[in-house]
This record gives C-alpha cells, structure tokens and sequence, in this order.
C-alpha cells in the first residue's frame, strides 16, 4: 500500500467514528423528552415538554386574616388556691407530692408547731380566766342583792368577766387560724385542702423546716384543671384583628392532630417592651385533663374583617430548606422558581401565600412534580 492509500484510509476512519460519537450524543438526549435544563441562572428552569405539567393561575380572594401567635397552657387562676401555713414548725407528715388529686378536706402535710403549742397553752389560760372572773361576778351579784356589795364593784366585776370572755374568744380563734382544734390540746397542725384540685405547685418536702407566714413562700399551689387557660402572645401590629369574645383554634406540641377551640377572654392593656407584644387568656375547658399546664400551644385566630388575599392551591407549594416555593411560567419551555411566604390554608385545600407573584399569572400545579423532573437534569 502506498503512502496516499493509507491516508485516505486513515481519514475515513476518523470521520466513521465522528459520525457514531455525534449519533451516540443524539440519541441520549433524546432518552428523557420532560427533563428541565438549568440554565446559568439556578432559579430558570427550561423543560423540553411543558404540555407535561398542569398549570393554575393565581386567584385573589376576600378572607379573613390569619394571625398566629405562640403560648402555653396555664391553670385557670380564678381556680387556683395558695395553701400556705399559718404558723411555723417541723414537716412531720408530708402526704402528698406535685401532681396529686386531693379532694377538699383531705389532709396535705402535718406540722409540728410551737406556735400551736403556744397558742392552745394561752387559750387554756384564758378559759381558766374567765371562769374565775364569772365566779367572782356570781359572788358580788348575790352579795348586792342582799346590799352587802357597792354598785361599782359589782360593775367592776362586770367588766372582768366580760373581758374574760373577749380573751377566751380571741385565743380560740388564733388556735383555729393556726389549723388546731381548741377541743383537742397538742402542737400538731394538719393542713388540709380548702378546695378540690391537682396540686400543681409544691414548696417543701419531708422533714423541713416551715417558716412564720411573712417570709415563706406557699407551701402547695391547688388547682382545678377542669378549665383551664392558654396563654400567648400577640405582637402590637395584629392587635387590630383579635378582639375578647373571638374564637381562637388552639393547636397543641403533644397532639398535633387534634383542634381545640376556645373562646378569647382577656387581652393585656399594656404591651411587653422587649417583644412589643400582649398577653392574650384564651379559656378551654378541659373535662378529661388532657391538657396539662406547661404544654406549648400555637393559637389561630382570624380577624372579623375581610381582605384580599393570594391564593393558590396547596399542592403548587413547595417545601424546600425551610422555605416555601412555587414555579411560575415565564415563557413556552421556561418556567422560574420563586420564594413566597405560606399564611395559612384555606378550606377547600387553597393556600393563601404572600411572595413576588400576582393575580393571573401562571404556576405548576404540582411543585413536587415539576421539581422532581427538574432534580433528575445532569443524572
């Protein structure tokens, strides 16, 4: 073979496999009719086959706003009792602990008290007193009948027996603010419940020391749970759209499918400074005790005026880094991902949605669709 031979063979069989490098690549990219080309801008997507995906406009409707604020669940505490003791001493008897039912009359702790001691010895005092006191008033009574007793001695004995009397029922009634019995003599008071609830609150445990009233906490914290309250805070700017007597859905962190609804009671008058917020007393009655105080609450309410608002369907939402997107078309095979902000959804599986999109114009239907078929470009 000669030297033009050989390279005439040698260019032929350069453009034959030109030709199966360039076949190859057609075939490939042809393979996937509905992949999204991303083009340099990352937001711009550039679909091959857009008829594939269903498009909505976006609509405006007249609804009411939504405000969402976040809370805790809090004892009702017009039914709340301090239980605190009235006198000092030693914790004998600690009967009960935080979160026991305790029905009204049942005993809670039992303190030994010098003060009961004290005051139980002053009212056996005072009795002894004052039965002197009307032995000496039978005495001149019955000597100034026989006019063997002057009239002012009989008054002076008048008077002792009188301020006998005040003394006896003065040291009764510091015995009974002390939680003795004035029929009963001993140093040991039983505190016992004023009322029905859960003890929500506990301030001291076996064996302690208890403290004179004027520098002691309370010693329990009795609640009746069967109403309680939720309380939340609302920022000054939706103050306008939440009045008392509003209904308010209540959603709870330990039963996330379950909507509670509860009636607005009360709406702070003064703001907090560092949150520029008030405190909103929401009432939920709560008959089997499933809501526990201390839970975390979010509460929806809606405002009584109407206004226009955005929506779109749900589905057209997507959820994606903690951000909420849909995809709005932009040209025959261009479609652009757009960052709005999700505000609450609507009845009929709309959501209402505030972002750079307007009344009219087109978005996928389906955003986890489209950005499925968009995510497998480049594989």
């Amino acid at each position: 073979m000669n030297r033009n031979s050989f390279l005439w063979s040698a260019i032929f069989l350069l453009a034959a496999f030109l030709l199966l490098v360039a076949l190859s690549c057609s075939n490939d990219t042809k393979a996937s009719p509905t992949k999204a080309e991303v083009t340099v801008d990352p937001n711009i997507f550039n679909v091959d086959r857009p008829e594939l995906f269903h498009l909505v406009p976006v609509e405006t409707r007249d609804l009411p706003n939504v405000i969402s604020a976040n809370g805790s669940v809090m004892p009702d505490a017009t039914r709340t009792i301090h239980v605190t003791s009235q006198g000092s001493g030693r914790v004998t008897d600690l009967r009960v602990k935080l979160g026991d039912y305790v029905k009204k009359g049942d005993t809670l702790v039992t303190i030994h008290s010098a003060d009961l001691a004290s005051a139980f010895s002053d009212y056996q005092k005072a009795v002894t007193d004052e039965r002197f006191a009307k032995k000496a008033l039978d005495r001149a009574q019955m000597l100034y009948s026989h006019g063997a007793f002057a009239q002012k001695d009989l008054e002076a004995a008048e008077d002792a027996e009188d301020k006998a009397k005040a003394d006896v029922q003065t040291t009764e009634q510091r015995v009974r603010l002390l939680g003795g019995d004035s029929n009963r003599s001993g140093s040991i008071i039983e505190l016992r419940a004023p009322v029905s609830g859960t003890i929500v609150e506990q301030n001291i445990a076996g064996y302690e020391g208890i403290k004179t009233l004027d520098n002691s906490p309370n010693l329990f914290t009795i609640a009746d749970l069967s109403q309680v309250w939720v309380v939340c805070d609302l920022y000054e700017n939706d103050l306008i759209d939440v009045k008392v007597g509003d209904t308010a859905e209540i959603r709870l962190n330990a039963y996330p499918e379950k909507v509670l609804h509860g009636k607005v009671a009360d709406i702070s008058r003064v703001l907090d400074p560092a949150t520029r917020s008030a405190k909103v007393r929401i009432v939920l009655a709560n008959p089997d005790g499933s809501l526990r105080p201390g839970m975390f609450a979010t509460a929806t309410f809606q405002s009584r005026q109407l206004q226009l608002s955005v929506v779109v369907p749900s589905t057209a939402i997507m959820r994606l880094h903690d951000r909420d997107w849909v995809f709005r078309k932009e040209g025959d095979n261009k479609f652009r991902k757009i960052e709005v902000k999700e505000l609450g959804t609507v009845t009929d599986n709309t959501t209402r949605i505030d972002g750079p999109v307007k009344p009219g114009e087109q978005i996928v239907a389906n955003a986890l669709e489209f950005s499925t078929s968009a995510s497998e470009q480049g594989k």
